[in-house]
């Protein structure tokens, strides 16, 4: 969309970051970011072409060269450093993702220290990146292992965590000798700038973290650039399968997190009270906008109703309002037609017949100019229903019962995700069984958002992974390095003559 002169001097432009700078797009292509509580605008992005795609993927290309051969306690230092830094500006982060997502600021704040712990775990990429070594396998031969960079890595971060995303995987990219590219959401891009500067106060060489702001056009240039090793990515199943198509005919490594229905069983013998508290936490938390929300509660034999008595009145005293309000408990959704989106599933449920509890229409926060929308609970809600089937991603719960515990299980390992699920109960036996025979890649017994901290790995299985491996944690180091085995005799141990024979040692 064009701008005006006038307005794009009131307003902030956000570039690209390439070699070390900041880079303005010459396309004349732009898109509005706006303040989500307020409706204002806020910023102006560029969006990328496929030459300046390339131009950023040239300057990673060169800076691997020298980046991949640095020593690894130098590259660790630069980690140290990158960790001092956002501690110091972690408030400045936070406001900025509070202005563009519309985050509850202590929300935003948690986020960036999630992500802090990427940083902190990189920190140890020495120790992280060893291999190892088996002396005399054979007479006079020893083997050993090497962890080796690949080379130029994208990163495909979505909106909801515009600071938390990227830090689940550029840190350890580039502790491991990799160079980076990072393509933001285009609803929240300023996070991405204030990485670059970060990184390149902490002592990053220019080149080797490098930004492209864009659509669909920037994605496709770096899925199918010939200089791009690896691609991360984060966001609904349709695009994770694409990313994960697309890279992977085009010889990529490929990590791509998609969608989910996060589901969380309650038995009868649950402490109501603290199930109630962690549900509300979890279903409204960031108006619903996480891929670890829990958005469907099971509910097991009698458990429904001394749940709801618990839970009903939690929702009518949620606080909802501008993010940059800490008191409040709920902001509101990234854009109007996102919460446009959620709202006709509100309509849905009515049509499918589910029994709607709470009418996140009605609330009295929707009559603001911000992209509010109250929170919303379905109960009786059938698993053929498809505001149980799909992903909503917004403050939209619904409430399903069974008979039985194993009807719990099954109609979780039924589901086409498999991201993350929990189970509040006092039954040890109970969650011992739930944790072993569930095909959820990520499961938390009487938690309710079971994100592993930065040593574990995130992933889930099903359609909300494709790809081999989780991100960050070790199963993120072994994702951006690759494995070279050598095995070694010098000279002097060498028999004459050849040996056609299968070496055996």
């Amino acid at each position: 969309m064009a701008q005006k002169a006038s307005e794009l001097n009131t307003i902030r432009q956000v570039h690209n970051w390439i070699d070390g700078k900041v880079v303005e797009s010459a396309t004349g292509r732009t898109t509005d970011v706006f303040d989500s509580a307020t409706g204002k605008r806020c910023a102006t992005v560029a969006m990328s072409s496929v030459d300046e795609v390339a131009q950023a993927v040239a300057s990673a290309k060169r800076a691997f060269e020298t980046w991949s051969v640095t020593p690894v306690l130098r590259r660790a230092r630069v980690m140290f450093r990158l960790q001092e830094l956002i501690e110091r500006d972690k408030h400045e982060l936070a406001a900025l993702i509070t202005e563009e997502h519309g985050k509850v600021l202590h929300d935003a704040l948690g986020s960036v220290q999630r992500g802090l712990e990427v940083v902190e775990f990189a920190c140890g990429i020495p120790h992280l990146i060893k291999g190892e070594f088996s002396p005399q396998v054979g007479t006079g031969v020893d083997t050993y292992s090497l962890r080796q960079p690949l080379g130029v890595c994208a990163g495909i971060t979505p909106f909801n965590f515009p600071a938390m995303v990227p830090m689940w995987m550029f840190p350890l990219a580039i502790a491991c000798g990799n160079t980076f590219v990072l393509k933001p959401s285009e609803k929240d891009p300023s996070c991405s700038l204030k990485w670059a500067e970060l990184l390149k106060e902490a002592g990053l060489p220019d080149g080797v973290f490098n930004v492209v702001q864009g659509d669909h056009v920037a994605v496709n240039a770096l899925l199918e650039s010939p200089d791009v090793a690896a691609v991360s990515f984060v966001g609904s199943t349709p695009v994770a399968e694409h990313v994960y198509r697309t890279a992977s005919e085009h010889g990529k490594r490929v990590q791509a997190l998609g969608g989910a229905k996060n589901h969380l069983v309650v038995l009868p013998d649950a402490d109501m009270a603290k199930t109630a508290d962690a549900l509300l936490g979890a279903a409204y938390g960031s108006a619903g906008e996480r891929c670890m929300a829990i958005s469907a509660v099971v509910t097991v034999g009698d458990a429904a109703e001394p749940l709801l008595k618990e839970l009903l009145p939690r929702i009518a005293a949620l606080r909802i309002g501008p993010g940059s309000d800490n008191n409040n408990d709920m902001g509101p959704l990234i854009t109007a037609e996102h919460r446009d989106k959620v709202r006709s599933y509100i309509d849905l449920g009515e049509e499918e017949g589910a029994t709607l509890l709470v009418d996140g229409r009605t609330h009295e926060i929707t009559k603001s100019d911000g992209y509010f929308l109250g929170p919303t609970l379905f109960d009786n809600t059938t698993t053929d229903m498809r505001i149980y089937k799909e992903e909503v991603f917004g403050p939209f719960l619904t409430m399903t019962r069974v008979d039985t515990f194993d009807e719990a299980i099954q109609i979780i390992n039924d589901h086409e995700f498999g991201n993350g699920t929990s189970i509040f109960t006092r039954d040890g036996d109970a969650a011992r069984e739930f944790a072993n025979s569930i095909l959820v890649g990520m499961v938390g017994i009487n938690v309710p958002i079971p994100v592993p901290l930065a040593f574990h790995s995130f992933g889930g299985w099903k359609r909300s992974l494709f790809g081999d491996t989780s991100v960050y944690g070790m199963e993120g180091v072994r994702f951006y390095s690759r494995l070279k085995t050598v095995t070694s005799r010098w000279p002097a141990g060498i028999r004459a003559g050849a040996d056609f024979s299968m070496p055996t040692m």
